[in-house]
């Protein structure tokens, strides 16, 4: 007669099987997360490049899904023509959407230009997703700043706003805020007035 086996005896298989299980796919108790890595600075496009090749050949793309370099566009104006260009909102760091193991660790570390994952020197730490959207929506964002290569003694000529067809010397540069201060002679009196980028034509 064969012999019943005891309450222990089978949670003991279960819990076996269990194990066996999860041992075989440890992936599905893994999720995709940003990290952020650190790069050599003006490295950051060289650095999504050679890591999509290096995802590419090493079979890595069901670990390693996404490469952004953040950026947002710059409205410069020189000679009265607009020039557009892209600068980096994070200069020297790379964002990356994977699964992180040792495998894909090893991939994304070892990427030329790549200095390190920020976080402590063992365990990366992704980034909140809520940081995440922030970036990704500052860098497809449609508002953008204007550059204008303008410096203290310059002259230029105002196109809008009250003091349109003055010319004005420019006294000093807020770059941030994309305005500057400048003296313009109203019946014969030198009278500083702020004004935007947009409101100037450089002399």
């Amino acid at each position: 007669m064969k012999k019943e086996k005891s309450m222990e005896e089978q949670l003991n298989e279960e819990k076996a099987q269990e194990q066996a299980v999860s041992a075989e796919k440890p992936e599905k108790k893994s999720h995709k997360r940003w990290y952020i890595v650190h790069t050599y600075s003006g490295h950051e496009n060289k650095v999504k490049v050679n890591l999509e090749k290096r995802i590419e050949y090493m079979n890595m793309s069901e670990k390693i899904f996404r490469v952004e370099v953040p950026q947002k566009t710059i409205t410069q104006l020189k000679g009265g023509k607009k020039q557009e260009k892209e600068e980096k909102i994070f200069p020297g760091y790379v964002l990356v959407e994977m699964i992180m193991d040792e495998d894909s660790w090893y991939v994304v570390r070892h990427t030329a230009g790549v200095t390190k994952f920020v976080g402590s020197a063992k365990k990366p730490i992704p980034a909140r997703d809520s940081e995440i959207k922030k970036i990704i929506n500052r860098s497809t964002s449609t508002t953008q700043k204007i550059e204008l290569d303008v410096k203290a003694g310059d002259k230029v000529r105002i196109v809008s706003g009250p003091f349109a067809d003055f010319i004005g010397d420019i006294v000093e540069v807020y770059p941030d805020k994309s305005k500057l201060r400048a003296n313009v002679s109203i019946f014969g009196r030198e009278t500083p007035v702020e004004l935007e980028y947009k409101q100037i034509n450089k002399i």
